[in-house]
């Protein structure tokens, strides 16, 4: 293991770009299980260059009591780290849920040339799905091209799950407003978008 519970080091066959995708989110869908497992959001990132994966991280905020901990940012730090190279060039991260503002900037900061995530965030997604898109804007000196919607199903479960789970445990005591915005996940077409009642 690497920063902050990241994995790195394994190998992967080439394929075409489609099915690398589902792949690889596959792999960043385990590390959200673990999250899972762990009670934290089920959120979890992979970062590849070349068919190889560099690191393999999910959320570790509640463990680590470090709200930077996000799936994304361990994975960016642990891919750097066994690179050598802040400077991430021909790095693809796979997220299970679209970044947040910090993890989209640091996904700027890092230089990838690519992210591809799984559910929008129409909340705090700032990769396109939600408020804005970090990735685009002019004035920055680093762009990169963004995929959303692959394995959204899937990785819209894990969320929903964890989140009704602790409902379901919470039922006791009125749930606040970021519970209840957090526990209304809905898949409303196959591209995955997401609305919060």
């Amino acid at each position: 293991m690497g920063m902050g519970g990241a994995r790195n080091g394994l190998r992967r066959t080439m394929g075409y770009e489609g099915s690398l995708d589902e792949e690889y989110m596959r792999l960043a869908l385990r590390e959200a299980a673990l999250a899972l497992a762990e009670d934290e959001v089920p959120a979890g990132a992979a970062i590849l260059r070349n068919g190889e994966v560099l690191a393999l991280a999910h959320n570790q905020v509640r463990a680590t009591g470090n709200p930077t901990a996000h799936g994304e940012m361990l994975a960016i730090a642990a891919a750097a780290a066994r690179t050598g190279d802040w400077r991430l060039n021909g790095c693809t991260l796979y997220s299970t849920k679209e970044p947040c503002p910090m993890c989209a900037g640091a996904c700027v900061m890092a230089r990838l040339d690519r992210v591809v995530y799984g559910i929008a965030d129409p909340a705090m997604g700032c990769l396109g799905g939600g408020p804005c898109a970090l990735s685009q804007i002019p004035q920055f000196n680093h762009r990169f091209s963004v995929r959303g919607g692959v394995l959204a199903g899937d990785c819209l479960a894990l969320l929903r799950d964890f989140f009704l789970a602790k409902r379901k445990k919470n039922r006791s005591r009125p749930p606040d407003s970021k519970e209840l915005h957090k526990a209304s996940f809905l898949a409303i077409d196959r591209g995955a978008k997401i609305i919060f009642l």
